[in-house]
């Protein structure tokens, strides 16, 4: 019954609470164990949920014949640079928010559409942060491509999801259901903080990156092994 019971929609939920009580003599009317036994099948069904629903979003490829990957590739650019013009679609000014050429669809390879969505967000909802870390990645000894270095943390952030790394945070932060809106989330607080990482460790170089990388990697690691952990922004 119970192992039945983390796999299930959440409309079958109750059923499962009360199944689960029933078996194993738990008085129905104890609304307290009742509560919290909904709340957590909830998380661990949505755990897995939210999985497959990141998963499928990092298979899209990004397709420039898709007007709504396009919109939201332009959308980036105008959070990003308000009082700079796109002068073309293929242009040398995507390596100005931190692309490696002129068609920013080729960057987006490993993780899809996943990426794109995920550098929106971040410049959509904390747009003062975006463009205060666009700035400081054009630092002449300490700075990255920023495009870059976020799909790189896109894919921090689904790595450490598909492990079951992210199940303490996720279960703190959300009394219920995950959804994609807590994912990218914590790619915000990512990104923030890989930022600030990069600037206090003053790498001798950006060749060095991988290692760094895997320094933060260890780090948020180490953070997520709490039990409390909440790593989130609004902290």
């Amino acid at each position: 019954v119970l192992r039945n019971a983390v796999r299930v929609e959440e409309a079958e939920v109750e059923k499962c609470v009360r199944d689960i009580m029933q078996e194993k003599k738990i008085e129905q009317k104890d609304t307290r164990f009742k509560t919290y036994l909904h709340i957590s099948l909830l998380q661990i069904s949505g755990y897995k949920k939210l999985y497959l629903d990141v998963e499928n979003l990092r298979k899209v490829p990004y397709d420039s014949d898709n007007e709504e990957h396009e919109e939201q590739l332009i959308e980036l650019w105008n959070l990003l640079m308000p009082h700079e013009n796109l002068k073309a679609r293929i242009t040398k000014q995507w390596c100005d928010i931190g692309f490696q050429g002129d068609d920013p669809k080729t960057d987006f390879r490993g993780m899809g559409l996943l990426g794109l969505v995920n550098l929106v967000y971040f410049s959509k909802h904390y747009t003062d942060e975006a463009r205060q870390i666009l700035s400081r990645s054009n630092h002449p000894k300490l700075g990255y491509s920023y495009a870059i270095v976020g799909i790189n943390l896109t894919e921090m952030a689904y790595s450490l999801l598909k492990n079951g790394a992210l199940k303490s945070h996720l279960y703190n932060v959300v009394p219920g259901l995950p959804q994609m809106e807590h994912f990218h989330q914590f790619y915000c607080y990512l990104v923030y903080e890989f930022d600030k990482f990069w600037f206090e460790e003053e790498p001798e170089s950006i060749m060095h990156f991988n290692q760094y990388r895997e320094k933060f990697h260890e780090k948020i690691k180490g953070l997520l092994l709490d039990y409390n952990a909440v790593l989130t922004l609004q902290n």
